[in-house]
């Protein structure tokens, strides 16, 4: 019954509220439909009245600007024929450009002159680093031969004994034969000559005839026996003191070993014979063979060298004088061709700058020319440009004035606005009855509906509040039966815990007892245990001490029998026999006292030293010589490949520096009538230039950039102001660039330092340039005048925060449009 009731109120409080909206609506319309005929009248009033007063503003502005645009060409006029009064004449220029084709060609010859010496000079350096080479080479021959004259000088002079010279360095042999003397004499030419006056060595040579005055008559005192046919006595290859000439006479030289050994038999007592390898075979026929090492034979060839050696030092000092003689002729023509490159290389300079100040006038007259020509182009653009202005604002003020006269009566149109006014008035106090009394209505309406919702909310509270408490109980009644049954569980559980404790002391003395009698065991055992381990600490000892004895014997012994091993070896190698026959090969009696040891050591050393001054046989001497010999000439073939790479390489250094100069002063001259023009044209006046300083090669000199804008001197570029070192350098770059365009050309806020003028002639510069070159220009920049000045625009907005958006407009494309409207 309730909720019968409370559907029937809702439904008659939304009939009540439908009927109260209904003519709130019907009240509303119409005055909707009286607003917007005034706001419609209103608009057309308010647009005529706006549209005459700019048609009125529009026929002013035009009448004056034609009256500023009259003003302006005339003063245009005006500078016009100003500037053709102050152009330059035509024979001005032409004598100008006669000055600097005069001085070009100067400039030319000086520099062909110039290439010419350079090109001389390489071919002479070249020629000096050959006669150099030469010298080098001969230098070194000298060194060597040096070197070794030096080497066996010292030699010689070394194994020379002390006191006199012996006789030695006083024999000549012929060459071939220093085996066979070195073989025959032995060590008795180590021996000196008799001094004559009492005073010898113990061991000299006094001759065969001593006492007698004339060496032959000492010869003749004791004739020697001839030889058999066929050999030639020593005495026929030797020259040397008439003391040894006996001694010579009564050496026989046979052909090789086997002659000799088949002529010894038939040698007289005094006789010998040798072969021209060496070897030696008596009359008593003693033998010693060919391969005996013999000190004399070495010193004999050592000695033959250093002869060899002066002879050919000789000879090689007349090829080095005529080097050095070479080296200084080549050196003097060198630095003759040096200072004439050097003359050259002024008269270039001097003829550099007479071009220089050619051009600076010639230049000069073209800014002046191109100054004026700008400017009667500019004044010329700047005419027609006010004439179509003009022209515009007379049509402007034309169309004004016919555009008021169209216009229609504006009263008609306010005294209609005022009646509609009255009778918006009346539906607006209909509807606001209307308004208030649906919002009273409303108002009920609303506090019904509210309060049985409530009444709906508190019934369905209080249901669920009944059901929660249901459950609440039923969940209690579990919880109390579970809490039962826990605590009649736990108080059994005491009766428990005291049985469980007796069993666990009752345990606890049992397994005490156990670990006392176990303890005592271990104590027992432990004891027995240490005893063992002192008995056997003893025998270890006793043990360790025993091998310590071994081993020190064993390595005693082990030493000893090495010792002895190596002298066996030392014994075998050097006395090719063993130890027990070292007295038998020494002709030692076992019963024999043995030789003095300090002569024996003396003896030993000395022919030690002999036998390491001959030095250890080289099997592959011949192999190695060869070797080298390849090498040296492999490297004398590289050496002269390398000698003309380097000629090659300076000529074409030579060549490429000529051609780098020509190019670059190419360059530089295109380079530079350019930026005289850019630099006049961005200025709009004054001048400037490119000179090379720092060097008279022009590849390594450095670029100076002098700047004369309107009205101030000429000075170096870091003399002059921001802003006209930012204008100066764009100036440069394009000129480079004009020298070499591109179809394209990117530039990233050149304008930025410029102020608005230069900004205006950098545009006009861009438009010129990509007219003639056809480059297409793609400026980053902020500045205003510099972005309405291009095609088209490029940019990036955010419309929206964080999202980017990139956006363009062709500007191009808009002024066709607004020229074809």
């Amino acid at each position: 019954m309730e909720r019968e009731a409370i559907e029937k109120a809702k439904e008659g409080e939304q009939e009540r509220e439908a009927a109260a909206a209904t003519r709130l609506a019907e009240a509303n319309q119409l005055a909707d439909e009286v607003e917007a005929r005034i706001s419609a009248l209103t608009e057309v009033i308010a647009t005529t009245e706006a549209r005459r007063a700019a048609l009125q503003r529009q026929v002013r502005m035009a009448v004056e600007r034609h009256d500023r645009l009259q003003q302006q060409l005339e003063g245009l006029d005006r500078q016009r024929q100003e500037l053709k009064d102050r152009t330059v004449a035509p024979e001005e220029v032409a004598a100008a450009d006669q000055a600097v084709e005069s001085a070009g060609a100067r400039m030319e010859a000086a520099r062909v002159a110039v290439d010419t010496a350079e090109e001389q000079k390489g071919q002479r350096a070249a020629e000096v680093d050959a006669a150099r080479d030469a010298l080098r080479e001969i230098e070194a021959v000298v060194a060597k031969l040096d070197a070794e004259a030096g080497a066996l000088r010292d030699m010689l002079s070394a194994d020379a004994p002390a006191g006199m010279a012996p006789v030695l360095d006083q024999i000549t042999v012929e060459a071939g034969y220093e085996n066979a003397l070195g073989a025959s004499l032995g060590d008795d030419l180590t021996a000196p000559l008799s001094a004559g006056d009492g005073a010898a060595e113990p061991r000299h040579w006094a001759g065969a005839g001593a006492g007698q005055a004339n060496p032959q008559d000492r010869i003749a005192a004791f004739p020697a026996a001839a030889f058999p046919t066929g050999v030639v006595t020593l005495d026929q290859k030797v020259r040397g003191p008439a003391e040894l000439s006996r001694r010579l006479g009564q050496i026989g030289v046979a052909n090789d070993p086997a002659e000799a050994l088949r002529l010894q038999p038939g040698l007289v007592q005094g006789q010998r014979l040798t072969t021209p390898e060496g070897g030696l075979w008596r009359w008593d026929g003693f033998v010693v063979a060919v391969d005996a090492p013999s000190a004399a034979a070495v010193r004999m060839r050592q000695r033959n060298r250093l002869t060899d050696i002066e002879a050919r030092r000789q000879a090689v000092a007349g090829d080095l004088g005529a080097a050095q003689a070479r080296v200084l002729v080549e050196r003097d023509a060198l630095a003759a061709l040096n200072e004439r490159e050097k003359q050259s290389r002024t008269e270039q300079r001097e003829a550099m700058g007479a071009l220089d100040a050619a051009r600076k006038h010639h230049n000069a007259l073209q800014g002046r020319l191109a100054e004026l020509e700008s400017k009667l182009r500019g004044i010329e653009e700047s005419r027609l440009r006010l004439e179509t202005d003009r022209a515009e604002a007379v049509e402007q003020r034309g169309q004004g004035e016919r555009e008021l006269a169209d216009l229609g009566d504006v009263e008609a149109l306010r005294a209609e606005s005022a009646g509609h006014r009255r009778t918006l008035v009346e539906r607006r106090a209909e509807l606001a009855d209307a308004r208030s009394d649906h919002d009273q209505l409303v108002r009920e309406v609303q506090g019904r509906r509210t309060r049985l919702s409530a009444i709906v909310a508190e019934q369905s509270t209080w249901s669920d509040r009944v059901e929660r408490a249901t459950v609440r109980m039923r969940e209690l009644d579990e919880r109390r039966e579970s809490e039962t049954a826990e605590i009649d569980r736990l108080a059994a559980r005491p009766a428990q815990i005291a049985e469980q404790r007796g069993k666990l002391v009752s345990a606890i003395e049992q397994a005490e007892a156990k670990r006392r009698n176990a303890a005592d065991d271990l104590a027992a055992a432990e004891v027995v245990l240490g005893q063992a381990d002192h008995a056997s600490r003893e025998a270890d000892r006793a043990v360790a001490t025993a091998r310590e004895n071994r081993v020190r014997a064993e390595a005693e012994l082990s030493q000893v029998n090495q010792a002895l091993s190596a002298l066996r070896e030392r014994v075998s190698e050097r006395l090719e026999c063993l130890p027990d026959q070292i007295l038998e090969k020494a002709g030692i009696a076992a019963d024999e006292d043995l030789p003095d040891i300090d002569s024996t050591e003396a003896r030993l050393e000395r022919l030690t030293r002999e036998r390491e001054r001959i030095g250890a046989v080289n099997l592959r001497a011949e192999q190695e010589v060869e070797e080298l010999e390849q090498q040296i000439e492999g490297m004398e073939n590289e050496r002269d490949d390398l000698v003309g790479a380097i000629a090659r390489l300076r000529r074409a250094i030579a060549s490429l520096n000529r051609e780098g100069r020509e190019r670059l002063l190419v360059a530089f001259e295109k380079v530079n009538g350019h930026f005289q023009d850019l630099f006049v044209r961005l200025f709009g006046g004054g001048r400037a230039h490119l000179t090379l300083v720092e060097a008279e090669d022009p590849l390594d000199a450095g670029l100076e950039i002098m700047a004369s804008p309107p009205g101030k001197k000429l000075q170096m570029l870091s003399l002059l102001s921001g802003g006209e070192q930012a204008l100066t350098a764009t100036a440069l770059v394009f000129a480079a660039f004009l020298t070499n365009p591109a179809p394209v050309c990117v530039l990233d806020e050149v304008d930025a330092p410029l102020d608005d003028s230069n900004v205006d002639r950098f545009c006009n510069l861009l438009q010129d340039i990509s007219r003639t070159t056809g480059t297409r220009f793609l400026i980053i920049t902020h500045h205003r005048l510099t972005m309405a000045r291009m095609d088209r625009l490029f940019g990036v907005t955010m419309a929206e925060q964080g999202v980017s958006q990139l956006v363009s407009v062709d500007l191009e494309g808009a002024q066709q449009l607004r020229e074809s409207a």
